[in-house]
C-alpha cells in the first residue's frame, strides 16, 4: 500500500467562492496531492474565476485536475460548432463569464491549455480516480484496455447500482449529487450539489482526504441561478 497522501475535491460548476472557502479549510494538507475530480464550469455563476484560480493555486501546490462531462461537452462543442447539448447543461452561463471570448484564438490561451489538458481518469496505487465512474462488472485493467469505456469515465451512473463492483482499487468519482458523500465497497463519491443550494439537502463543495476518508465540506457560498 502506498504511503501517498490525497484530497480529491467534488464538483466545482462554476462557484468560485466556495470552492476558495473549501481550499483554505484544506490548507493545513497542502502538501498532499490535490486531485480535483472535474466539472470546474457551467451553471454556476463564474466558470472563469474558477479557472483563473486554480491556475494560479496550482503554481504552488501538486495538482491532478480530472476532465468532467463538462469540460468535455465544451471542448466539443468549441471544436465542432455544435453548442445544443452545450447549452442545455449551463454553459450559457460559461460563455457568459467569458464575454463570449472563449476559444478565440487571441483570448484566454492558458485557460484553453487547461481545459485540453485535463485527465480523463488518474490511477494510483490505491485508487482510481474519475469524474463519472465505471461499469462495476469490469475489473479497471479491462476498463482502461478498451478506449470505447471511456465515456462511462465522463458519464456512467450504472455503477450506483452496485454494492460489489469487481474493481481491483478503490474508485473516487463525482458527477452525481447526492446529499451526502457516497462510502460503499471500493466506492467514494464526492459531489454533494454545491451549485444546487436551492435544493433541500444540496448545496455542499466536499473533499476527501486519502486514506483517512476524511470528508472535509463548505457550503456554498456562490448565488447559481441556473442549473
Amino acid at each position: 500500500m502506498s504511503t501517498t497522501k490525497y484530497i480529491a475535491i467534488g464538483d466545482i460548476h462554476g462557484c468560485p467562492y466556495s470552492m476558495i472557502a473549501l481550499l483554505e479549510q484544506l490548507e493545513e494538507y497542502k502538501d498532499r496531492t490535490y486531485i480535483f475530480i472535474g466539472d470546474y464550469i457551467d451553471r454556476g455563476p463564474d466558470s472563469r474565476g474558477v479557472v483563473d484560480y486554480l491556475l494560479q493555486f496550482s503554481k504552488n501546490h501538486d495538482c491532478i485536475f480530472i476532465r468532467g462531462n463538462h469540460e468535455h461537452m465544451m471542448l466539443e462543442a468549441l471544436e465542432t460548432g455544435h453548442t445544443t447539448l452545450w447549452m442545455q447543461n449551463g454553459g450559457n452561463v460559461t460563455v457568459q463569464s467569458y464575454n463570449g471570448r472563449l476559444g478565440q484564438a487571441e483570448y484566454f490561451d492558458d485557460h484553453m491549455e487547461f481545459y485540453n489538458a485535463t485527465k480523463v481518469y488518474y490511477e494510483t496505487e490505491d485508487y482510481f480516480f474519475v469524474h463519472a465512474g465505471l461499469d462495476p462488472n469490469i475489473s479497471i485493467k479491462d476498463a482502461l484496455g478498451d478506449s470505447s469505456n471511456y465515456d462511462d469515465f465522463l458519464w456512467s451512473r450504472e455503477h450506483l447500482q452496485s454494492n460489489y463492483p469487481v474493481w481491483e482499487k478503490t474508485v473516487v468519482f463525482g458527477h452525481t449529487p447526492r446529499p451526502e458523500p457516497i462510502v460503499r465497497h471500493r466506492m467514494i463519491g464526492i459531489d454533494t450539489g454545491c451549485v444546487f443550494k436551492n435544493l433541500p439537502g444540496y448545496g455542499i463543495l466536499t473533499a476527501v482526504l486519502l486514506p483517512e476518508k476524511k470528508f472535509i465540506s463548505q457550503v456554498c457560498l456562490d448565488n447559481p441561478e441556473f442549473y
